[in-house]
């Protein structure tokens, strides 16, 4: 695999930047659950061979974001209702993890800083219907928890999770009232984080998951 990536940067766009653009494109839903990519597009876009193609299909399949179908070629997975909840029941597990770790470990005033993220200045961009505001405010308090949490393999994990759920925690902003209450439990959170208390900021993360998958529950029909 390594000889492949050094003779893959001969020409065109490097190994690991293709497999990032296209994560971003789907994760990012610019390709919708159901687009298919097309080999010949991409190698002309991106000015790179079939085979660079083809490998970088292998690694977004790993990550259970696309699937080869045979006769269709690569398609962006489809979750189904089922998986949708199962992901939910992993999110809430090792989300809640990785704030208990990121509160254990973390020096005092780590957090003063996403404490003001999420006041005002989240306010304001919801008033104004910035759900991206909102949107980078919670991608930013993941990314300093599993940072702080310092645990590479549950890192790893949560990092094929967000990739997973990424379209559909864009459509859950959506949902009336959603992204306010996610603020608000954010605080909560962050509440419990600066004050050192561990537990209490594991179960309220957890709480805010399980929230997620009820407004996901009661608005499915509108979000799939």
């Amino acid at each position: 695999m390594a000889e492949k990536r050094k003779q893959s940067k001969a020409r065109g766009m490097n190994f690991d930047e293709l497999v990032e653009v296209l994560r971003k494109r789907i994760v990012g839903h610019d390709l919708p659950p159901g687009s298919k990519l097309r080999e010949v597009e991409l190698t002309t876009e991106f000015d790179v061979s079939r085979a660079r193609v083809r490998e970088a299909f292998g690694v977004l399949e790993e990550r259970g974001l696309i699937e080869r179908i045979p006769n269709r070629g690569a398609v962006v997975t489809r979750l189904d209702v089922k998986q949708i909840y199962e992901l939910y029941e992993l999110r809430e597990v090792l989300e809640g993890l990785a704030v208990r770790l990121a509160t254990k470990k973390a020096p005092k005033g780590s957090w003063d800083d996403l404490v003001q993220l999420f006041g005002q200045p989240a306010e304001d961009a919801i008033a104004r219907n910035d759900l991206e505001f909102y949107i980078d405010c919670i991608i930013k308090f993941r990314e300093r928890c599993t940072e702080a949490a310092d645990n590479a393999m549950l890192n790893a994990q949560l990092d094929g999770l967000y990739d997973r759920t990424g379209v559909l925690i864009r459509r859950l902003v959506l949902v009336p009232g959603r992204a306010m209450e996610g603020i608000r439990q954010h605080r909560l959170v962050l509440e419990a984080m600066c004050k050192g208390d561990a537990s209490l900021a594991e179960e309220l993360k957890r709480e805010n998951i399980r929230n997620a998958a009820a407004a996901f529950a009661k608005y499915q029909k509108y979000l799939l």
